[in-house]
């Protein structure tokens, strides 16, 4: 943490600290920043805005799963940034840090079947649902990132690359990517042979070669491409 009087670089300007946090701050203010759509809703009386973001559409095996979250108006969201743009470290880091905040958050998914039942993009948005409906105090608002709408009954807005433009979003987006991560590492413990400790079951050529040797397991999504070549039966 910068002291208080400290001097920072900003673009290799040197400025103190405090000037740099009313800077950032001034960003949201005057509807720049990554927190603008929330605290202008907040001005429109919305007092549970909650950002929504699923992870694992492109995978081959697998749930997707949505995380929601509900981020506080005086917190420093600016630590929340894009679950694909940090380090696995840096998502752990925040995940144990958004759970110690003890703020509105949830989770959910669907799985392998639901999606070769549904197609992956409505498996998605029932995820997104299911997440938004396990909030232990109801959103008011949501944030959405994507071109489509959330199933449920609630004012929303969708925001396409959302993850860069609302720190909820980008909030969501890291509990929904660990929380897939770590569901992957214990499918890798049933199924060793497809290493999904290593890809998590996105296509790369080592997860593609597996499949065509063992053939796909319970959790494959079997309508996939890649997949439903080397469905047996």
């Amino acid at each position: 943490m910068v002291e208080r009087g400290a001097f920072v670089s900003l673009d290799g300007v040197g400025v103190r600290a405090a000037t740099l946090s009313r800077i950032m701050a001034s960003f949201d203010r005057d509807g720049s920043g990554p927190f603008s759509f929330e605290r202008e809703l907040a001005n429109q009386g919305y007092k549970v805005v909650a950002g929504v973001d699923e992870a694992g559409r492109g995978p081959l095996a697998g749930p997707v799963v949505a995380g929601v979250v509900v981020l506080p108006l005086d917190c420093d969201h600016r630590q929340f940034k894009d679950s694909k743009k940090l380090s696995k470290k840096a998502r752990e880091n925040l995940f144990a840090l958004l759970q110690t905040m003890k703020i509105s958050m949830g989770i959910g998914l669907a799985s392998p079947e639901e999606i070769d039942e549904i197609n992956i993009l409505q498996a998605s948005l029932l995820a997104m649902k299911r997440a938004v409906e396990s909030l232990p105090h109801p959103a008011d608002y949501l944030l959405v990132d994507g071109k489509f709408s959330v199933p449920i009954s609630l004012p929303q807005q969708t925001l396409v690359k959302g993850e860069s433009k609302s720190s909820s979003i980008a909030a969501a987006s890291i509990i929904a990517k660990v929380t897939r991560d770590r569901l992957m590492a214990q499918y890798h413990e049933q199924f060793p042979q497809y290493n999904f400790l290593r890809h998590k079951g996105y296509p790369t050529a080592e997860h593609r070669q597996l499949i065509e040797k063992f053939g796909p397991c319970v959790i494959h999504r079997k309508t996939f491409k890649r997949v439903r070549e080397f469905v047996r039966g």
